[in-house]
């Protein structure tokens, strides 16, 4: 069997669908031929994709200004066009829903082929910024789901996302949740790794690490786990530092905020880091803080859960559907006064957070060796159909 995988965009940008792509086109190999049909990204190295085992086909695009993602335009790209009709895929699994994944569609429909979607993003929000205009915004969203209504099968990241699809935005495709999961590996050493992460960072021994690891993107609200930090400060909160791992186009707007709010010394900005740091950060890290209301269901609080390490979502958020509050992880209400004190609440019961501690790497940690299995069953089912 031969699958095509249908992306937007893709390395060197890095987000979190890129890593989901990546990681079902790695394991996919061992059971299928893989193609990754994905545009020309600005950064591209040549033969960078030779390194990869599997294969890639872009198409041209043109940058957006004022973002760092580029434009896919594979209808004025010939040779790409060609190459996905002299592909002879077999299945057809799109992960956008704009021109790159709606070549995956077309190709899928002439050839009578199954297609399916994973739902990986909340649109709505994505284009409420940008189209001011409610005619405009109902014009886009009508457009997207047109092509995931046009899909065989959905896949939904959780079940709040597949409730928002369905509830919504009008999805009528049939659809399922498949969670997301990780390449990551619990610590051998705890010790070690919080040795690494200390030496490397400047973090004194003993005190108590916060973390986020993501593009630095206020969409994502790390500028409200800043202030409540800064809150919890003002509350008593001692001996701490909040680690951001990470790049992207706020990071000049969140160091000006972190100096507003008096944390120059307890805020470390790490950059970009490898994954062997950043299960090293996972594990030296005692909460992993996620505010987000954009996150459908971010990589990054598996990673975290896989070194048991809890995250702190607030109320709202489609990425804690997986969630169990008091269980497996924490939700708070949603504003950052409330957030500080759920900090100082959770850092006050060292014995409840160890029980939640394990339940999240007990509950919420997913392998993607497992996962992909299940995919590529999947995709057996719907050919042989």
């Amino acid at each position: 069997m031969k699958v095509g995988l249908f992306i937007d965009t893709w390395y060197p940008m890095v987000d979190g669908v890129i890593k989901v792509v990546d990681n079902y086109a790695r394991r996919l190999v061992n059971y299928c031929d893989v193609i990754v049909f994905c545009p020309k990204t600005r950064g591209l190295k040549k033969k960078e994709d030779a390194k990869l085992p599997y294969k890639v086909v872009r198409c041209a695009s043109v940058p957006l200004i004022k973002y760092d993602y580029d434009i896919p335009m594979p209808v004025l790209d010939p040779k790409f066009e060609a190459q996905i009709l002299m592909s002879g895929i077999d299945m057809v699994h799109i992960h956008s829903p704009f021109s790159v994944g709606r070549a995956g569609l077309l190709y899928a429909k002439l050839h009578n082929i199954p297609v399916v979607a994973t739902l990986h993003s909340q649109f709505k929000q994505d284009f409420e910024k940008p189209l001011k205009f409610k005619p405009a915004l109902d014009i886009a969203m009508a457009s997207i789901m047109w092509v995931f209504n046009a899909c065989d099968e959905c896949w939904a990241v959780n079940s709040g996302i597949r409730d928002l699809y369905v509830n919504d935005y009008g999805l009528t495709a049939p659809c399922k949740v498949r969670l997301n999961a990780t390449d990551h590996v619990p610590v051998a050493d705890p010790a070690e790794a919080a040795r690494i992460v200390n030496d490397t960072y400047g973090v004194p021994s003993d005190a108590t690490v916060f973390l986020f690891v993501g593009r630095i993107n206020l969409l994502k609200k790390i500028d409200f786990s800043v202030r409540a930090l800064a809150r919890a400060k003002a509350m008593g909160l001692t001996d701490f530092r909040f680690l951001i791992a990470g790049r992207g186009q706020d990071e000049e707007e969140l160091a000006r905020i972190v100096r507003e709010e008096g944390l120059q010394d307890e805020v470390v900005m790490c950059g970009l880091t490898d994954r062997e740091m950043l299960q090293n950060l996972y594990s030296r890290a005692k909460l992993f803080l996620f505010p987000s209301l954009y996150d459908a269901n971010s990589l990054v609080q598996i990673e975290a859960a896989c070194q048991g390490t809890p995250s702190l979502f607030i109320e709202g958020a489609r990425t804690a559907a997986t969630v169990r509050p008091g269980v497996n992880g924490y939700i708070s209400a949603p504003d950052e006064d409330a957030y500080a004190r759920k900090i100082m609440e959770i850092m006050s019961d060292p014995e409840g957070y160890g029980r939640i501690s394990e339940a999240a790497r007990r509950d919420l940690y997913l392998s993607w060796d497992d996962t992909v299995r299940e995919v590529y069953q999947d995709y057996l089912s719907f050919v042989n159909k």
